[in-house]
């Protein structure tokens, strides 16, 4: 495509989508969000720099190859929900880590939310073998 405004906007557009697609994964677990949506929005950032410009330019934004986000998404995910079988409890069930921040307090993170990066890198990983396939068709 070679549409003046698509071209304006991708480079303007696409860095807030992405920022706001993290958003939607950092706050994802217990509001709506998470890793799914925020993985799709993603998407669509980098579809958007192949629609305006072309494949290629795409791959170079991304500068990971699509199956490594699948497969370090998916073991991210199968390593959060083994984190309980170590300590006896059921497979996926959640644990959480306080991080001490000085002058801040602290930081908490859980499995759930290692879990939502997983995804939200397997949604992304599989989402561009797709559009990029099919862009370069």
């Amino acid at each position: 495509m070679t549409s003046l405004i698509m071209r304006t906007a991708t480079p303007l557009l696409s860095p807030l989508m992405v920022f706001f697609s993290i958003f939607l994964l950092l706050r994802g677990h217990n509001n709506p969000g998470g890793g799914f949506v925020g993985g799709l929005l993603a998407a669509a950032a980098f579809a958007m720099w192949a629609i305006a410009y072309n494949v290629q330019v795409a791959r170079h934004r991304l500068a990971v190859d699509p199956p490594l986000l699948v497969g370090s998404g998916l073991l991210l995910a199968l390593a959060s929900g083994s984190v309980s079988l170590l300590t006896g409890k059921p497979f996926l069930t959640g644990k959480w880590v306080e991080i001490p921040i000085p002058l801040l307090g602290h930081l908490e993170i859980g499995t759930p939310m290692v879990f939502d990066v997983g995804v939200y890198l397997v949604v992304l990983g599989v989402l561009m073998i797709i559009i990029l396939n099919l862009a370069e068709e």
